[in-house]
């Protein structure tokens, strides 16, 4: 952990305290334990999990600098990432996870449960259907998802869930840049526009990765999102 808690300061002036440290600790145990039972994530050793999941969720932090979220949504979670560990550095945030995998949104709820977290809630669920109800559409200032869909799909199940002057941020491998240009038609569509690509570095780790910020600066017309699936079929 001492690796993990240098780098974060280095990379991202994160200061982890003793009892986040802990509560990583513990989240990467379950995490351990359950993948050889359920196979949540690739990312086996404790190594990666602390580069690859831990350190690659606090580098959404470049985005937002010294404004983090106040009420934040995570799309695709998978195993928690980034929302819980970005909920571990900022516990007053409010949260919720999105994933429509059942044993993953498990457990989800079961690290929410271990760690004690306040105001997160985990919903089993496709990102279409919640941006079209009343009581999640366009009530978070931040929407992120790492590594769910293209970005001009990512961003119809994103931007209808974000208020206006919110942002979304899509965490991004190499083609990154490309797919923010290429999106940019849907971002606007969607009341969203590109707002920057901001590289990020993790040690040990070859493959580039970006952050895609896009703001919105309108609202969603009404018919976005579509019905589940239609997206991915016909992007915008």
């Amino acid at each position: 952990m001492e690796k993990l808690i240098h780098d974060a300061q280095a990379l991202f002036n994160i200061h982890i305290t003793g009892r986040q440290v802990m509560s990583l600790i513990t989240y990467e145990k379950e995490l351990l334990e359950w993948n050889q039972k359920f196979n949540l994530t690739a990312i086996r050793d404790v190594e990666s999990i602390r580069t690859k999941h831990f350190l690659d969720s606090f580098s959404c932090v470049l985005a937002w600098k010294t404004s983090p979220p106040n009420h934040l949504i995570d799309v695709g979670t998978g195993a928690g990432f980034p929302g819980l560990p970005l909920k571990i550095l900022y516990p007053n945030m409010k949260l919720t996870l999105v994933e429509s995998v059942g044993k993953k949104a498990m457990f989800c709820q079961h690290i929410v449960s271990v760690l004690g977290l306040a105001n997160v809630e985990v919903i089993q669920a496709r990102a279409e259907v919640l941006g079209q109800e009343e009581s999640y559409r366009e009530k978070y200032d931040w929407a992120v998802a790492r590594a769910v869909a293209n970005l001009n799909v990512l961003s119809e199940f994103l931007l209808p869930l974000v208020k206006m002057n919110g942002a979304m941020l899509a965490q991004k491998g190499e083609n990154g840049p490309a797919e923010a240009q290429s999106a940019e038609h849907a971002m606007k569509l969607l009341g969203g526009k590109l707002r920057q690509v901001i590289p990020v570095n993790l040690p040990g780790v070859a493959d580039e990765r970006y952050l895609i910020l896009v703001e919105k600066v309108a609202a969603t017309p009404p018919k976005y999102p579509r019905k589940p699936g239609i997206p991915g079929k016909m992007p915008l």
